[in-house]
C-alpha cells in the first residue's frame, strides 16, 4: 500500500449534499482509504434498507438521538456516543428509532466511490425514481440489497 504524504481537510460547506425525504446527507469524502459522510434522519425514518457490502467496514458514530439497528439476525438501538462497526458481509439495515431523530457520522473502509448511489437514493425517495433502479448498480457502489421487508423485527429465537 502507498502511503500518501498529503493530509484530507473538508471546512464546513465543503461537504456534497443530497436531500432525502425525511433527512439530509452530507458526503465529507467519497473512494480512497475511508468514505465518510453524516447523515440526519427525521423522526422514526429509514435511513437504508437491508444490504450488506462485499468490500467494506462501515463504521457508525452517533452524534445525536437513538438510531435502530438491525445487525443479522439481531435489532440494537443505540444512542448518542455510540458506536456501531458492521463487518463485510454483515446483512444490515439502520434508521432512527420510533420517536427520536438521528445524527450520524458514517465511514465506508475501503472507501467507495458512492455519492451517486446517495443522490439516487434521494431521487428514489422523493419518487422521482423506482426503488428497481438500485438493483443494477449493486456492485458498481458496493451496495448488495437483501429482501428482508420487516428489519425492525428481529426473528424468532
Amino acid at each position: 500500500m502507498e502511503a500518501t504524504s498529503r493530509a484530507l481537510v473538508v471546512q464546513p460547506g465543503e461537504a456534497g449534499t443530497a436531500s432525502l425525504t425525511d433527512g439530509a446527507f452530507e458526503l465529507l469524502t467519497d473512494g480512497g482509504a475511508v468514505s465518510a459522510s453524516r447523515l440526519t434522519l427525521a423522526t422514526g425514518a429509514d435511513g437504508a434498507p437491508p444490504h450488506r457490502h462485499k468490500l467494506s467496514h462501515e463504521v457508525f458514530y452517533m452524534l445525536d438521538g437513538t438510531m435502530v439497528f438491525r445487525l443479522g439476525d439481531t435489532v440494537t438501538s443505540v444512542g448518542k456516543g455510540g458506536l456501531v462497526i458492521i463487518p463485510p458481509n454483515l446483512t444490515h439495515a439502520f434508521g432512527a428509532a420510533e420517536g427520536s431523530t438521528a445524527d450520524v457520522v458514517v465511514l465506508l473502509s475501503p472507501g467507495v466511490e458512492r455519492f451517486a448511489y446517495f443522490e439516487q437514493l434521494g431521487a428514489i425517495s422523493r419518487g422521482e425514481l423506482e426503488f428497481a433502479s438500485l438493483i443494477p448498480v449493486q456492485d458498481r457502489f458496493d451496495v448488495h440489497l437483501m429482501n428482508l421487508p420487516d428489519w425492525r423485527t428481529a426473528p424468532p429465537a
